[in-house]
């Protein structure tokens, strides 16, 4: 007996459909089903937050996602956040603050940070390592993660322009302008 259900979601922008089984998980529909690989797969139990997606605004963790509760969702992975200036600061970040070893959890961290930055823009060092807590890295021990964080949060901050100022220049050099997309972490696969 076929159980396959069609679901249709917003992913990264474009639309996508795929029947998916009744038990699947958002996270097998995005790399099995859709090829979103650079969402990684790490507990499988919504332990380690490697898997952490933007579901219609919030972090969560694909793994304890239906498919089917993505019904006519938007779904945004680390891939679906080119040019947003948030997200390119906390990669920037990730990158200068050694925050970023083997970069299996950097995707989930990322947008976890981001997420949790996007409803509470002003935090204390304190909240961040709350935040980041449901998120496991095994390279860098979280200190350089919150530092990266605490650094855009401060950078920010000082950053604000008022009406009348004009918009604050490129945290890159002209030579590094282009060669940011270098070291965006897109996850890959």
């Amino acid at each position: 007996m076929n159980n396959l259900k069609v679901v249709s979601l917003i992913l990264n922008g474009r639309q996508v459909s795929s029947p998916v089984e009744p038990q699947e998980s958002l996270l097998d529909f995005l790399r099995n089903r859709v090829g979103a690989v650079e969402v990684k797969c790490g507990c499988n139990q919504g332990d380690c937050g490697t898997c952490t997606v933007l579901f219609d605004g919030k972090a969560v963790k694909s793994c304890l996602v239906l498919a089917l509760q993505a019904e006519g969702k938007e779904v945004r992975t680390i891939k679906g956040f080119s040019g947003d200036s948030l997200m390119e600061r906390l990669q920037e970040s990730f990158v200068t603050s050694g925050a970023i070893q083997c970069g299996f959890c950097t995707p989930g961290m990322l947008i976890s940070s981001y997420a949790f930055l996007k409803s509470r823009p002003a935090p204390t060092r304190e909240e961040i390592r709350n935040a980041i807590s449901g998120n496991l890295c095994r390279c860098t021990g979280y200190k350089k993660i919150i530092d990266a964080v605490e650094r855009v949060v401060r950078e920010t901050r000082v950053e604000m322009p008022s009406v009348n100022d004009q918009e604050p220049p490129s945290p890159f050099s002209e030579g590094q302008e282009e060669a940011k997309g270098n070291y965006l972490l897109l996850g890959g696969g």
